[in-house]
């Protein structure tokens, strides 16, 4: 097989360059390379300088607006002022003697009490044995908004304990502002260097292995730079930005690398530089922007849910994927026509083209399909159905903080709230209700019914201890703490949850105007799972119209889309069932630094599905795109299925590799979400790299023939074309 600077240039005319917006657009950006990557080295500066200019604010707080738990809160909030608010722990431990001989907690208590927005602290509560107590800090405001500086301010308040030699540490609402942003510059460089050892392994030149990395990394680091600079207006989760990153790293490499193949294809077929540019971004191209789309519908897509917190999650991820997705079509087509022949000069291996030919291993792997499509279909359809099984028991829930990673403030205020005994503490501690009466007509009789509630709330099952309801300042409320048995992210305590809310305060305030609420962030964690599963179907049936729509318009087929969204649906499920053996199950948690099952984090699956789908379709566009190619010449579905098979598969196989390597380094986040993602991320592709594209695509579309193409005419005139 001949390399690029082994092709000699032809003397016949140059052929014109293929017409349409795309290729126009290659065009003029293989014309003005300089121009066109000092626009990208700008805008790159630009956005990173803006995103230290606006301090981004990234928080976890939940909006939950009309479910019971936001109620009862706004109820506080109206009516008992400075116990609706934020509310954070401060723990205190001394391993001999105890907290009460010391009036250093006490002195600590006080300085609390002067801090900025601190509307209260409450008396510290001890431990049975003396050794622990805490105090529980109210604010005036969202903790989120008091910054990471006010760690600071904390610190210095808590000295006097600090300085007796007794342990402090911060837990509750708090740990938004303690907890640093997680640090994945390690997960970062071990999938950079990752994918840059497969990149080199697949073209075995240096520059080419180079060119598709560095234009991922300038299109991601711009991409970065605005989430951060949006997030100074929109608060975005804090995992937002590692997402963002992880999913325009995988998606940038890729389609840098699906373009950069092409390029050096055209090359070894003849044409010039320029020329190979313009019809690598009117071909490869138009598959990224098409995969691109796609990808960013799909995040979009989690709008529909109606739960701002997990749309601006997508809305960020989208973000990244659509700056990676332009990059693709400017700034790689403008690198290429600069690197021209001397993309493979530095050569480790002999370059080699995107197929052998007719006889390739991927042709006769393809026509081993043909010969015996139901059995490759049989196998694959089994497999994907075997690791979905764990999904059936998968439990969502929120994770909390005894999964932190050992030594952190919060995970030490955890440890030591579970571990002390007595009136207060335990693992439930960590899981404090708060019930609201809302007394309504039943004022005069507030002690009365303050003494049936409470001993209502004692005789629930899973309750460890309940105070005393006392009256709001107005007297038109009652307030308790309800002390679960367990831990927040135990079964027991969202079971508890929804029994107090669902039996035992309606029951117990029957036959009077009162109504009853639970809140407090266990109970609005509960509300929130509830909502997800909720609105879940939205999500889903949005993603499914969408992705069809679109796929039936580029491929002008009925039979293409529906089979990509059922495969697609197939991987999502396997990967949840992965996801749940992992994590829920504990089966090789210790690998990813888990020690101990946790349950799936409630927005897990909803922005696995978004995503995986998303994702997902990238392989499916560019395989598809070939096969269509193909077929649209005019070649028999056999040969045109096998065609496509065999040009792409080498480069898809190593982009999932890079993509896969990428999400595997991020589950080294200390972050669990984060952790769930990647893994979660990374099987959907390795399985729709294997099971879906080397085996269900093919096998399917082989049974089904010319009907792969069915389209009614009716369909056909109101599809719009997409010409680029």
């Amino acid at each position: 097989m001949l390399a690029p600077s082994d092709v000699e240039t032809p003397t016949s005319p140059a052929p014109a360059p293929p017409a349409g917006v795309l290729a126009r657009l290659g065009l003029w950006c293989a014309r003005h390379p300089v121009v066109v990557i000092a626009f990208w080295l700008l805008a790159l500066a630009a956005a990173l300088a803006g995103r230290n200019a606006v301090a981004p604010v990234f928080s976890d707080q939940l909006s939950l607006s009309g479910t019971q738990s936001n109620t009862g809160a706004d109820l506080l909030t109206a009516h008992s002022p400075g116990t609706g608010t934020s509310s954070g722990r401060v723990v205190f431990h001394i391993d001999s003697g105890t907290v009460t001989a010391d009036t250093s907690v006490n002195r600590s208590v006080t300085n609390l009490t002067h801090l900025p927005h601190v509307a209260s602290a409450s008396s510290p509560v001890v431990s049975e044995d003396g050794h622990t107590a805490y105090t529980t800090v109210r604010f005036d405001v969202q903790a989120k908004t008091l910054g990471h500086d006010y760690t600071r301010k904390l610190d210095q308040a808590t000295q006097p304990a600090r300085g007796a030699h007794l342990r402090v540490a911060y837990g509750g609402d708090l740990d938004q502002v303690t907890r640093q942003p997680a640090d994945d510059r390690a997960s970062e460089l071990v999938g950079i260097a990752t994918a840059l050892l497969v990149l080199l392994l697949a073209f075995g030149s240096i520059l080419a292995a180079l060119l598709p990395l560095v234009s991922a990394l300038i299109a991601v680091g711009t991409g970065i730079g605005v989430v951060g600079i949006v997030a100074g207006t929109v608060s975005f989760a804090t995992a937002a930005p590692t997402l963002a990153t992880m999913i325009g790293l995988g998606v940038g490499v890729d389609y840098a690398l699906f373009l950069t193949t092409r390029f050096r294809q055209d090359l070894i077929e003849g044409h010039d530089p320029v020329t190979a540019a313009a019809r690598t971004t009117a071909t490869s191209g138009r598959a990224a922007l098409v995969a691109g789309v796609t990808v960013v519908v799909a995040m979009l897509s989690l709008y529909a849910c109606g739960l701002s917190f997990i749309g601006k999650l997508g809305f960020a991820a989208s973000l990244s994927v659509a700056i990676t997705a332009t990059a693709a079509v400017t700034l790689v087509p403008a690198a290429l026509s600069l690197t021209g022949r001397r993309i493979d000069r530095l050569a480790l291996r002999r370059p080699i083209a995107e197929t052998a030919g007719d006889r390739d291993g991927w042709h006769r792997y393809a026509a081993r399909v043909a010969r015996r499509p139901w059995r490759y279909l049989a196998i694959g359809t089994a497999v994907l159905g075997l690791l979905a099984v764990p999904a059936l028991s998968m439990r969502l829930g929120h994770v909390d903080a005894s999964a932190d990673p050992a030594g952190t403030t919060s995970r030490t205020a955890y440890d030591l709230t579970a571990n002390a005994s007595g009136p207060g503490f335990g693992p439930g501690a960590n899981a404090p209700l708060t019930v609201v009466i809302d007394l309504g007509g039943e004022r005069a009789q507030a002690s009365d019914l303050a003494l049936t509630v409470q001993h209502a709330l004692q005789n629930t099952p899973d309750v460890a201890n309940v105070t005393t309801p006392r009256p709001s300042p107005d007297g038109k409320l009652l307030t308790a703490t309800v002390t679960p048995a367990h831990s927040p992210q135990d079964e027991t305590t969202s079971n508890l949850v929804t029994a107090l809310v669902d039996h035992t305060l309606p029951e117990t305030l029957h036959g009077t105007t009162a109504h009853g609420y639970v809140t407090g962030t266990t109970a609005a964690q509960v509300d929130f799972r509830d909502t997800v599963q909720e609105r879940l179907p939205a999500i889903i049936a949005t993603v499914l119209a969408a992705a069809f729509l679109l796929l039936m318009t580029v491929f002008r087929s009925v039979v293409i889309p529906l089979k990509a969204v059922l495969l697609n649906l197939a991987t999502t499920a396997a990967s949840y069932g992965v996801l749940t053996a992992v994590f829920q199950w504990g089966w090789g948690g210790s690998l990813l630094g888990l020690h101990e099952p946790v349950p799936i984090e409630s927005y897990v699956p909803m922005m696995m599905f978004a995503i995986v789908f998303g994702l997902s379709m990238d392989y499916e566009i560019f395989l598809l795109s070939r096969i269509a190619d193909v077929w649209h010449a005019g070649a028999d579905n056999t040969r045109s299925v096998g065609t496509g098979l065999a040009t792409t598969g080498r480069v898809i196989s190593s982009a999932a590799l890079i993509m896969t390597a990428v999400f595997l380094s991020f589950t080294a986040s200390p972050t669990v979400v984060v952790k769930m993602l990647a893994l979660g991320l990374a099987v959907s592709v390795i399985l729709d790299a294997t099971l879906v594209r080397l085996v269900l695509v093919p096998s399917t579309m082989f049974l089904l023939g010319r009907a792969n193409w069915w389209l009614p005419e009716w369909l056909n005139r109101r599809l719009p074309h997409l010409h680029a």
